[in-house]
């Protein structure tokens, strides 16, 4: 594979840099001198420098992450008057695939969004993200990182992208449909499963879940292979080092397929988005929604949302299952997104210099104006913060264990196969056992 890989890669920069010199000679020819205004920025007439940055926080369903952006984005722009940084917004999924195909034809922004481990490699790998090694130990981010946050964007001893969130994956529940109800937080996976037959006997839908995106559902299998296989179990199946054929991992594919008997989950789960389910709870259809702490928004901050509502919004962690090797201070989670910088870049240094600046803006504001926990340190004394954020947050910093979720920790064809399991899973179009076959093998492919 690298053989092969490097040959190629060599013929295309042998391909790309005679294409260079010519486009340079034409242009001298031509008497042209104007940057180009297309991917890896440019520099025009009078110095103007324009940065390209893609991300994916769209105003309608990230409102308080789409405003911070835009506040870091201004301001900079202000104190730099030589820089224009141009956004361009995509929700999740169709960033994802964005990202694909610009790789693909080399044309990546200056600035963009990246997940960590398994995520990243592909990229790192065919020389598309720079390293930021300069930026960490530089003096205005050095030490500010909360320790080991940075370490899933390394690779071969390098740092390729900066993460800018923390997150743990609670269980978010309605407090006012729970009182209706006489219900009790449940603390055992039993009692979650009595919450969840009161509900669906009272004709209310117990769970949020859009799994056309599949992550989504992967969150619910991860917390039950921790909570019956536990933590460790789980993530040597993930790194290969393990198998998803322990009798735990089993279990808990089985114990999805038992909530779905039940009718856990809302009408149409498995065809709606994310967004089309997270509606379910955000307008009380749904008693619980599964999602990580980058939600808190729309729980405490974020305007548009009824402070009625905010205010009915609590949080439990998943429950214990009787027998299991968990831990119930083991969560889901880890460094949320970070900022890569294109390697092909023409104006890389601009780049990274806004990238520092802006960690070190979204750091400090990203608290009090977005509800966000960041990946740098925060001082909670400073700040009067919501109730439901200072919980989380110390619940982070009670955790015994985080596991990075299995998608993005996964090499990009097995992660593939896990998420088309995970729909298949809770569709029962597989068995259990065929769910834990189906990953073994793509593990044991390593790619």
């Amino acid at each position: 594979m690298s053989n092969k890989y490097s040959v190629r890669k060599r013929s295309h920069r042998k391909w790309v840099a005679g294409l260079t010199l010519l486009l340079s000679f034409m242009l001298v020819l031509s008497g042209c001198g104007v940057g180009k205004d297309g991917q890896g920025g440019s520099s025009g007439a009078g110095g103007k420098v324009t940065l390209k940055m893609m991300h994916l926080w769209p105003e309608g369903s990230s409102a308080q992450q789409s405003k911070l952006v835009t506040q870091i984005i201004d301001q900079y722009q202000k104190d730099h008057p030589n820089v224009v940084i141009q956004q361009e917004v995509l929700e999740n999924e169709q960033y994802k695939n964005k990202l694909k195909v610009l790789s693909a034809s080399n044309e990546l922004p200056d600035i963009g969004i990246t997940w960590a481990a398994g995520f990243m490699e592909p990229y790192v790998k065919g020389g598309l993200f720079t390293p930021m090694d300069d930026l960490l130990q530089g003096s205005k981010l050095k030490d500010k990182f909360v320790p080991g946050t940075t370490d899933a964007y390394a690779l071969d001893g390098k740092t390729y992208a900066l993460p800018i969130e923390l997150n743990i994956t609670p269980i978010y529940y309605n407090k006012a449909i729970f009182k209706k109800y006489n219900l009790k937080v449940p603390a055992t996976f039993d009692e979650f499963k009595q919450v969840v037959k009161t509900l669906v006997d009272h004709g209310i839908a117990p769970i949020a879940l859009g799994n056309k995106d599949r992550w989504t559902g992967s969150l619910w299998y991860m917390y039950l292979a921790d909570r019956i296989a536990g933590s460790e179990t789980l993530k040597k199946a993930i790194d290969g080092s393990g198998s998803f054929d322990d009798p735990g991992l089993i279990q808990a594919a089985s114990e999805i397929q038992t909530l779905v008997d039940m009718n856990a989950f809302n009408k149409g789960f498995n065809g709606l988005s994310n967004d089309e389910g997270k509606s379910e709870f955000m307008n009380d259809k749904a008693a619980m929604y599964l999602m990580a702490t980058w939600e808190l928004p729309n729980f405490t901050t974020n305007p548009e949302i009824p402070q009625t509502f905010k205010d009915q919004i609590g949080f439990f962690k998943f429950p214990m299952v009787a027998g299991g090797k968990g831990d119930e201070n083991s969560w889901v989670g880890g460094p949320g997104v970070g900022l890569f910088v294109s390697e092909n870049s023409k104006v890389k240094a601009e780049a990274k210099a806004f990238v520092e600046y802006f960690v070190e803006k979204w750091g400090e504001q990203s608290v009090t104006q977005a509800g966000v926990i960041p990946a740098t340190k925060v001082d909670t004394s400073k700040e009067k913060l919501p109730k439901l954020y200072v919980d989380l947050l110390n619940g982070l910093n009670e955790a015994s264990n985080i596991t990075l979720f299995a998608d993005v920790q996964m090499k990009p064809n097995a992660a593939q196969v896990h998420l088309n399991m995970i729909q298949a899973l809770f569709g029962k179009a597989v068995t259990p056992q065929q769910f834990a076959d189906q990953h073994k093998a793509a593990i044991e492919k390593g790619n």
